[in-house]
């Protein structure tokens, strides 16, 4: 009878032990696809912005013929950007990947707000309607990107907590739950901090 009772204490010790794991298990599962959700967000914003900017290009382009430097530069620049979220969404989370997008998403916007400086010098492209409502929907797509980008770096510090403290981080080293980078602005580049200035 007491080797029974023993017995029954050694499994009910297993399984409970069995479900501890399975929760922190699933809580890490579930914190790991919150932050890649929250990167798909930033995809969609980025891919908005980098369809309106050709738009901007060719209406700007009929005003500034002789900017032709200033337009190629943030074609090339868009080209760039696009190239870095490739890579970002080919490896989420991934350091390298994310500085390569937050460099590539910096010099975007260098390049964007030096148009719009430039810009200023044309007052019949800045009255023009289509260039206000580009500048309208570029700003607002910017607004949504900065949201997107702290919405994503929220569920990745959450994430990384989780996996990070004790006891979870015994169960994220079994199964290899990776560490999760931020995207990051770097802080000796203050024009990736600050959105293109888009208005007239």
């Amino acid at each position: 009878m007491g080797s029974l009772l023993i017995l029954l204490v050694f499994l009910a010790l297993v399984v409970g032990l069995a479900l501890w794991a399975v929760g922190i298990y699933n809580g890490l599962v579930t914190s790991r696809n919150a932050w890649k959700n929250a990167f798909a967000q930033i995809d969609v914003q980025l891919q908005r912005r980098y369809d309106l900017i050709p738009n901007l290009v060719e209406t700007a382009k009929a005003y500034m013929g002789h900017e032709r430097e200033t337009l190629e530069a943030v074609i090339a620049a868009r080209s760039a950007a696009q190239s870095g979220l490739a890579a970002a969404k080919a490896h989420p989370g991934d350091e390298a990947a994310m500085a390569q997008l937050a460099a590539s998403q910096g010099q975007l916007n260098g390049v964007l707000g030096r148009l719009m400086a430039v810009a200023e010098a044309y007052p019949d492209l800045k009255a023009n309607q289509n260039m206000m409502q580009l500048s309208e929907e570029l700003t607002s797509t910017e607004n949504r990107v900065a949201f997107a980008r702290q919405a994503y770096n929220d569920a990745v510090m959450g994430y990384n907590n989780k996996r990070e403290t004790f006891p979870s981080s015994v169960v994220a080293g079994m199964f290899n739950f990776a560490h999760a980078a931020l995207l990051d602005i770097p802080a000796d580049k203050a024009q990736v901090r600050e959105a293109p200035k888009v208005q007239f």
